[in-house]
């Protein structure tokens, strides 16, 4: 075990290299390093309220075009109706959602993303491309190319691009 005094104080982190445990450590730390430096600059572009968690959710809401019900958001996202209805919520306070009457069952609600919505889904995209960037940057772009194509092979396709993510990560 190695304390780390960072910028945050000290993390307690468990560092043995060439263990099995290491791979999914690093990984999980690459994602959180993508993850955290997408936020910092969505702040700075007017987005400091989002989350990770409401990243995911709003790319759930953004998976059909005309909006979707909380139990279709909570099905995507691998959660309750309940907590996809709290996530929405706290997007709706936020600007980033608005809720509509569904044209085809006046009795259901649809979520769709609002303009701020639209414009953080954009941003992030934007700002993934710069992150990728830097890291072909300081790694150089064949081994990062070369990383996506190893993850390729070896991430089954279907849980590739699963939105489900905040559930094993804390909520949504």
């Amino acid at each position: 075990m190695v304390d780390h005094v960072g910028t945050r104080g000290t993390v307690n982190q468990v560092v043995d290299q060439g263990k099995g445990f290491e791979l999914p450590l690093l990984l999980l730390g690459g994602f959180r390093t993508l993850i955290d430096g997408l936020h910092a600059r969505l702040a700075e572009q007017g987005h400091p309220g989002l989350r990770p968690s409401h990243g995911f959710a709003l790319q759930a809401i953004a998976a059909r075009g005309e909006g979707s019900t909380a139990s279709e958001i909570g099905r995507r996202l691998g959660v309750s109706k309940q907590a996809a209805g709290k996530t929405v919520d706290r997007l709706l306070a936020l600007g980033y959602a608005e809720r509509a009457d569904d044209p085809a069952d006046a009795r259901r609600k649809l979520v769709r993303l609002t303009p701020h919505g639209h414009d953080a889904l954009a941003r992030s995209a934007a700002i993934f491309d710069e992150l990728r960037a830097e890291w072909s940057a300081a790694l150089g772009a064949e081994r990062v190319r070369a990383v996506e194509t190893a993850l390729r092979e070896v991430v089954p396709p279907e849980t590739a691009f699963r939105l489900d993510a905040p559930t094993w990560l804390g909520g949504a």
